[in-house]
């Protein structure tokens, strides 16, 4: 009885894993941008985002779950999950960027600033578009939803 318990528990598990579309999107971290862009120059997707922002988190539970995307982004893109209320400093191109506090346990990280700036403001969620040369070709400050975010991954 017990070794047919262990082995329905197994076969479940390894079910559950093997399941067709079962992805996960690889986050990098700007610090990786670099030595990937010798590897292998492709464009960037920034997420820039806050904990406490509604549409943020639905973009999360939905947008970003979704099979196509999460394989359109994994295969032709490097994408990069940033906290705009992120307090570690980050370096990259030669440049050092840090949390830019605005009041009492408010503020901005300069990067997400400088990413999401969009006439003069940074509302969230904002998609950052990046070519391989860490330009600004686009951005999208507002919630979309995967079939919206396809066919701009598919333009570019």
């Amino acid at each position: 009885m017990k070794f047919y318990l262990h082995r329905v528990i197994l076969i479940s598990f390894l079910l559950l894993i093997l399941q067709p579309g079962y992805a996960q999107l690889k986050a990098y971290q700007f610090e990786q941008l670099d030595s990937l862009q010798k590897k292998e120059a492709r464009p960037v997707v920034v997420f820039i985002h806050t904990d406490w922002c509604k549409y943020c988190a639905a973009m999360q539970n939905t947008t970003f779950k979704n099979k196509e995307v999460i394989s359109t982004l994994n295969e032709r893109f490097y994408f990069i999950d940033l906290d705009a209320e992120e307090k570690r400093t980050i370096t990259m191109l030669g440049s050092t960027f840090k949390f830019k506090p605005t009041g009492n346990n408010t503020g901005i990280h300069e990067l997400a600033e400088q990413l999401g700036r969009i006439n003069g403001e940074v509302s969230y969620p904002t998609l950052s578009f990046l070519n391989s040369n860490y330009e600004i070709t686009f951005q999208y400050p507002q919630f979309i939803n995967a079939a919206d975010l396809l066919t701009i991954l598919n333009k570019l």
